[in-house]
């Protein structure tokens, strides 16, 4: 096994006892899809002790150009991702100790997993799990990395629960809606780039060499040749409701959680979001091209086949084509994000 880590023990900031710390940790990556089977495949290839895994998803064709740890045959079988993802990296490192959970990574299931991790690596597709992901991490001191790409685009961020601003305080601070992968594309590279500070990130935290955190929040658009690491110190609210004197963990209350209900009669689920209250102007842009659009003042009527998709102002959605509400909320979250 030493000759397996040669070359990162050889790199002075983890040496022989930041690679034994490495061993001893537990990182849950939640989702499985780019970031995730990114991020796992780096985690356990660098030798880390334990990784959970948890994703709700199967395995598609589409995911194959940027969703590394899958193959032809686990499309062609639809094999749930965090067993494919178990699978493959079982190949790569026997020694580590894999978990996959096929399930929602709700609230429930963060409150029981984050007792024992050391780090939960936020690799998901939405941010109606990212604020629930950032109030369990505040709730039990466990810190977590952020990260999201579409495009060509990413941004990534390092939150340490009684340190950095949380995810709520910088609400207001960067876009928290835009165009999803399945609206506006992705190229595999911005997957990689996100993907790299965020393991770079989670062995900084792994190692206990915590000086060496990178304090800001990281965008780039690699087409674009841009990149930006914006400060986000003075954005930490003492008020904020998930980090501040008097934290209430909002996200983990029922009343904001997203909603579904199955509509009698009418095979179409109802999705409503405390998040998202949308603004139909820049849901009309963000989905131009993928199906026959009707809008009035009250609402946008999306075709997005075999389903037929209405947004209203207030942020409820009617997902018609289904009562699956599994399915409703995996159609929702890959057009809203």
């Amino acid at each position: 096994m030493s000759d397996r880590y040669s070359r990162q023990i050889l790199f002075k900031p983890i040496g022989e006892a930041g690679q034994g710390k490495i061993a001893e940790k537990h990182v849950v990556v939640i989702g499985a899809g780019a970031l995730g089977s990114a991020n796992a495949e780096s985690l356990v290839r660098a030798g880390v002790g334990r990784l959970t895994i948890i994703d709700r998803d199967y395995v598609e064709m589409s995911n194959l150009h940027r969703q590394q740890l899958y193959t032809e045959s686990d499309a062609v079988e639809g094999l749930p991702k965090a067993v494919a993802a178990k699978n493959r990296l079982e190949k790569i490192h026997s020694g580590v100790h894999i978990t996959a959970c096929v399930a929602e990574a709700d609230a429930e299931w963060l409150s029981k997993h984050a007792n024992d991790a050391d780090l939960l690596l936020d690799c998901t597709d939405n941010f109606d799990i990212r604020f629930i992901i950032n109030d369990i991490s505040l709730k039990h001191h466990v810190p977590w990395i952020y990260g999201s790409c579409v495009g060509s685009t990413g941004m990534s961020y390092t939150i340490l629960p009684g340190k950095t601003p949380c995810l709520n305080c910088l609400t207001g601070s960067f876009p928290m809606s835009g165009g999803t992968c399945d609206s506006s594309g992705i190229i595999a590279p911005a997957v990689q780039m996100v993907a790299a500070y965020q393991t770079t990130e989670a062995l900084k935290l792994l190692v206990e060499d915590y000086d060496s955190l990178r304090s800001g929040l990281i965008t780039f658009d690699l087409w674009g040749n841009q990149s930006f690491t914006m400060n986000v110190s003075k954005a930490k609210r003492e008020d904020c409701p998930s980090c501040g004197e008097n934290p209430v963990y909002p996200y983990l209350q029922f009343e904001n959680r997203i909603k579904t209900t199955v509509l009698c009669g009418r095979d179409t689920v109802q999705i409503r979001s405390p998040h998202h209250t949308h603004s139909l102007h820049e849901l009309e842009q963000n989905l131009e091209g993928l199906g026959d659009m009707k809008r009035n003042p009250y609402l946008l009527s999306f075709h997005y086949e075999p389903y037929r998709i209405v947004f209203f102002h207030d942020g409820r959605t009617f997902i018609h084509g289904t009562n699956d509400m599994n399915e409703a909320k995996k159609i929702y979250h890959r057009l809203i994000g």
